[in-house]
């Protein structure tokens, strides 16, 4: 092999590996990531959505929603232990659990209560506080479709947490 041969080879073999990053040296996930699946969306029919929804035995709560009309759906990924902060949403928020478990958390009780993949829930929003975090040790996974969203900005409206 000439000299001339040789030095391009070198700087081949080192130009491959340059590019070559080890997963332990990539950048972790976000605690938790928001992929929208739709864009903001609005019903072209007059619509009105109602939601009764009982808890644990507790009474009926109804969810009556004036302008459910624009809607989106979002897919959440949330690490091992990552908790969203403290907030409400708009209208309610049909949440579809794909995998992993969540654990939700209502200002009002304190109560935790956990829905695992193949799960579903509501939650009613209009103002009701809650947190929701990862307890496993794997990532957990939902679909979230929201109704009487915000033309903009975010869907998540910071609150403070109550005495929990």
């Amino acid at each position: 092999m000439s000299k001339t041969t040789f030095v391009i080879a070198v700087l081949a073999g080192v130009m491959a590996g340059s590019a070559y990053v080890p997963a332990a040296a990539q950048a972790p996930p976000p605690p938790i990531a928001a992929e929208p699946l739709t864009p903001r969306s609005v019903f072209v029919d007059d619509i009105g959505l109602k939601f009764k929804l009982k808890l644990d035995g507790d009474a009926t709560d109804v969810v009556d929603v004036k302008d459910p009309s624009r809607t989106v759906v979002v897919r959440y990924t949330v690490q091992p232990g990552a908790q969203f902060p403290w907030h409400s949403h708009a209208g309610p928020v049909v949440v579809n659990m794909v995998s992993g478990a969540l654990t939700y958390v209502g200002a009002e009780d304190c109560a935790q209560r956990i829905y695992a993949a193949g799960q579903a829930f509501v939650d009613p929003g209009q103002g009701h506080v809650h947190t929701a975090f990862n307890p496993t040790n794997t990532p957990t996974v939902f679909v979230a479709t929201f109704f009487d969203a915000p033309a903009e900005g975010p869907l998540l409206i910071p609150a403070a947490p109550g005495g929990c």
